[in-house]
Formats: structure tokens, C-alpha cells, sequence
């Protein structure tokens, strides 16, 4: 079983930071991508950053120079800080990872519960 547990959302003023956090627990052999979504209120679930197992990065434009993904390979840790937040940042963000369990040889997408962040004008 595998399981991915989110933290560090919460309510923000425009122009704060915050610090999201993302471990993958469970039955892990490997790795590859991990990732951030968020779906904004009413809006469909878009990528925010994604970070492979070689550590190359790719992230949306509307975030490029204000958020930064990094992750913690042994610790299976993947972070998203935030900041120059934005009323338009608000949604709920989700972390995403590409898992091999043991015992399988393919991988499988798992995702988090989310976590909410809401940025006040």
C-alpha cells in the first residue's frame, strides 16, 4: 500500500509565501516523477510542477519565478514553496507520484487527499 500525505496548505495574504510538503509512504521500490497539481475553484486539475527522477524540472508559466519544486530522494519528500502568492494561486493542490511498488514491475500514478491554499486580496 502506498500513500502520499500532504501538508503546509493554509490562508495566506497576497504577496506571502507558504511551503508545501508531500511524503510517499508504504511498500516503495522506486520513484520516477513526482509532482503538484491544483484544481482551482470551478476549474479543472492543472499542473503546477513536476520534478523527475533525475531531477529535471518543468512547471507552468503562470508559476516560473515564483514557486520552486525540489524533493528529498531517500526520504521519498517532495516540496512545492510558494511565493509572491497570488489571489489566482488559490486552489486545492494535490501531490502526484509515479510509484513502482515492490512486488510490481510497472508503475502507477497515486495522488494525495490535497491540501487547500487560499490566498486573500
Amino acid at each position: 500500500q502506498v500513500q502520499l500525505v500532504e501538508s503546509g496548505g493554509g490562508l495566506v495574504q497576497a504577496g506571502g509565501s507558504l511551503r508545501l510538503s508531500c511524503v510517499a509512504t508504504g511498500s516503495i521500490h522506486n520513484i520516477n516523477d513526482m509532482a503538484w497539481y491544483r484544481q482551482p475553484p470551478g476549474k479543472q486539475r492543472e499542473l503546477v510542477a513536476i520534478m523527475t527522477s533525475a531531477g529535471n524540472i518543468n512547471s507552468a508559466d503562470s508559476v516560473k519565478g515564483r514557486f520552486t519544486i525540489s524533493r528529498d530522494y531517500v526520504e521519498n519528500v517532495v516540496n512545492l514553496q510558494m511565493n509572491s502568492l497570488r489571489p489566482e494561486d488559490t486552489a486545492v493542490y494535490y501531490c502526484n507520484a509515479e510509484v513502482r511498488p515492490y512486488g510490481r514491475d510497472n508503475y502507477y500514478d497515486y495522488w494525495g487527499q490535497g491540501t487547500r491554499v487560499t490566498v486573500s486580496s
